[in-house]
This record gives structure tokens, sequence and C-alpha cells, in this order.
């Protein structure tokens, strides 16, 4: 768990100050990424109302009533409370979760009233920081930060613009989905302690409102947290089979072996002092909590890019959280930011290329995810399917193959690097719960059934 109502932050997580701590190079700002809005769901917004000033920014931002304000929190509330966490797997509809959501908040305040809160939310979420945002698809930073793409279940650590590490992740439920912007890093939590709410799923794990140290193996946050802007963590504590799929309430997960494998890369970068002795330390002194300054904040870029351009090949992922990503167009925007035209592929490259994204553009039941627009999407999703979506069931994984990878031979040496030293989460010696699976298109003769 990691959303702030949760108590997966002990300390109340501030907003971000918009200094910026380091200079990017001067990029041009003529093809500045424009991604498709983020859906906003009941229980990411009922974790928006832990952070100060939120409720009152719905007043005066958007003209919300005292009375609205407060259906709206315990609306919010309780869809987080209703919501079902047994690890089952689910094959129900992100897009039918996020549309019975918006049916609600809807039904408080009205549909222009709602988009104006959507906006709002994402606005937050979405704050760049000056000169590092990224200007184009696939941007390949040219200083030190850290990459978080949540279709690619990857994180990167990029050194002076070199990447230098890359892990294989967990992500945010579609229900609790991983934001997208800049953000920063300025504090490493160890031994974290985490306080279980009142909520069902917590019944006959742990005592509601009971403190549980990071000395107990059930504590969700693991060894280290990592605050990156409400509501979202970096932290530890997940098992191997959830590294790779959806994971989390809004953080990037990781095993406990990766996160503190990750906590002294991100120290070295903040500047922070960070000895073996003292991760020795913590480790003999599981239950007191220690919290490391870095003396520069490290950029955090979270992003939603479900085709990236890499060096020979174009990588198709699925569209997770069903914005939509997966088009032709989108994919010809893609290559062309790589310097590659449409027109000069191969038929064969072009016929992997649409046998891809056809596979990749189905959500958990098979059906298309990206149609002529977004709200023709919405409404194609079925009433029983979005019935069973307020019944409040987690969906709590993805369906079919997660990567499709079409060979591109104008690619070659260009586009965004490939993993570089790539930790699964999978320790020496150890067998992976489940190897990641990457489907080559060729052809149409080769499309996956």
């Amino acid at each position: 768990m990691c959303l702030a109502l949760l108590a997966g932050c002990n300390d109340q997580q501030k907003k971000e100050p918009q200094k910026q701590a380091q200079k990017a190079d001067t990029i041009k700002t003529t093809d500045v990424a424009t991604p498709r809005q983020a859906a906003l769901t009941l229980p990411v917004l009922d974790a928006l109302f832990y952070e100060p000033g939120f409720a009152a920014s719905l007043k005066s931002g958007i003209g919300l009533t005292p009375e609205q304000i407060g259906r709206l929190r315990a609306a919010a509330h309780t869809s987080l409370r209703d919501l079902n966490e047994d690890g089952t797997a689910d094959t129900a509809s992100a897009r039918s979760a996020t549309r019975a959501y918006e049916a609600q908040i809807e039904k408080i305040i009205g549909k222009d009233k709602a988009q104006q809160l959507l906006q709002l939310v994402n606005d937050s979420y979405s704050k760049g920081v000056e000169g590092l945002a990224p200007t184009k698809p696939n941007f390949v930073p040219t200083d030190t930060r850290i990459v978080v793409n949540a279709p690619a279940f990857r994180m990167d650590v990029f050194e002076g613009g070199k990447l230098v590490k890359t892990y294989r992740v967990g992500i945010g439920y579609p229900e609790f989905p991983l934001p997208t912007g800049m953000r920063r890093a300025d504090t490493i939590i160890f031994n974290p302690a985490w306080t279980p709410p009142d909520e069902p799923w917590v019944k006959g794990k742990f005592h509601v409102g009971r403190r549980v140290l990071a000395s107990n193996e059930l504590n969700p946050l693991g060894r280290v947290k990592i605050p990156i802007g409400m509501p979202s963590l970096i932290h530890g504590g997940k098992p191997l089979s959830k590294i790779g799929d959806f994971a989390s309430h809004g953080c990037v997960g990781l095993t406990n072996t990766q996160v503190l494998d990750f906590a002294t890369t991100l120290a070295r970068l903040g500047g922070a002092a960070l000895s073996a002795a003292d991760l020795q330390g913590f480790e003999q002194h599981k239950n007191t909590t220690r919290s490391i300054k870095l003396s520069t904040r490290v950029p955090i870029d979270l992003r939603y890019e479900t085709i990236v351009a890499g060096d020979s090949v174009l990588h198709i992922y699925r569209d997770v959280y069903e914005r939509g990503t997966n088009t032709l167009e989108s994919a010809k925007r893609i290559l062309a930011n790589a310097g590659v035209g449409y027109d000069k592929l191969s038929q064969q490259e072009k016929a992997g290329l649409d046998s891809a994204l056809l596979e990749m553009n189905k959500d958990a039941k098979g059906n298309p995810i990206a149609t002529d627009s977004v709200t023709a999407a919405r409404d194609q999703v079925p009433d029983a399917t979005i019935a069973r979506a307020k019944k409040g069931k987690v969906t709590a994984r993805v369906k079919g193959e997660k990567q499709v990878d079409v060979p591109i031979a104008a690619l070659q040496g260009k586009g965004y690097p490939e993993p570089v030293n790539l930790d699964t989460g999978v320790l020496p010696g150890e067998k992976s719960q489940k190897q990641p699976q990457v489907v080559k298109h060729h052809s149409k003769s080769h499309a996956h059934k």
C-alpha cells in the first residue's frame, strides 16, 4: 500500500517547490508531447483529499460547494473501503472501472465540474519541473534523472545523460494508476513503519491503527520508501510475482533487494553520504526508521509510453491503463521523432507493425481500446461490465502478452536506449516465477494469437 490515506506516508508529503535543482540542456519546445489525460478514479481522489490544501482548491479552483466537497470525499473513501483485493486474477476492463468512477463523480458535481476536476488533478499530477520536462515522446535525457515508463514496467537510472541501470518494476493497479509528469526525490526513508487503515483488506492480517514496523515481513512498504510527491512513492516490499505486473496503489514497486540497491544509487546521485556500514546498521536495527536527506534533489520522470523506438526495433507495450495510445498515427509520430518515415518502411515491417498494434490495443476481454474518439471508446463499454466494476474488485493482473517487438531496419543505432544492467528482481540462483515474454512480429503471418 502506498497512498497517503493508507498511512504509507507517515510524514505528510508536501507539494513540490517548482525550483530547478539542476540545469538541463536547452531544448526546443515546439515538439512538446501532449499525452492524453489520465483518468481520475475515486480511490486516487481519496488519497488527494489527504494532501494539505486539496479540499480548499476544489472550492477556489472550480467553485465546488462545501456540500459537494463533502459528498465527493465520502464517495471517494467509500470506493476505497469497498475495494476487494483478494489476490485472485481479474479480467475486468480498466476502462469500465474508470467509467464507473466518472459516472459517480458526475452525479455529485455535474459533467462540467467533473471535467474541471479532472483537469485540476491532471495539472497537479503532471506539473513540470522547469527545463526538465520531456519535449517529445521517447525523450532521451541528457542529464541525471530517473525515468519510469509504466506500460514497460521499467525504471531507468540516467547519470549525466548516460543510462547506467534498469529495473523491472511493479506499477499501480488501473484503479490506482501511476501518474505521469516530473517529480523530484529528496529523501530516502529506511525501515519505514506503516499504520494499517480501517479497510476490508486489512482484516485478518493486521490490527487497524497499530503500527507495523519494518521488521515485520508483512509491512507492505518493505525496507525503503522514497516519496516522489502525492500520492506516490517508490518503495520495496513487493514479492517477485508482482514485478512486471500491477502491484501497488499509485506507486512504483520493487522487491526489498531491488529497492536497497536503488536507494544506494539514488543516494549517490543526490550527494548523500550512505556507506556500507550505514546499510548494515539499518539492517541490524530494523525497528528504527531513518531518513536520509539528499543534498541535490533527483528528478523523477514518470511516463506513459506504449510505443517506444529502440535500436533497430519498435517496442509496442500493452495499453495497460487503456488510454487508446496504440494507434497507427501514434506509431507514425514515434517513428518520425526518431527520424524514420513510415512510408519508407518495407511491406513486411508495415505488416508486422499493424499486427503488433492490433494485439496491444486490446483490453482484458479482447475488445479494442482505441477507437475514433475517447468518448466512443467509453460508450462501447457494456453496462454489465460497469456494474461489475462497481463491485469494487481490483484489476489484479495484466491479461495477455505485455510486449511485442517489431524489427525496423531504419531504426538501427537510433531511439531510446535498451536496458542496461537489468535488475529483474530475481536473485542469483533463484528462478523467476514468470519470465516476461516478448513476441516479435515480422509479418502478419507471425501474428500472435
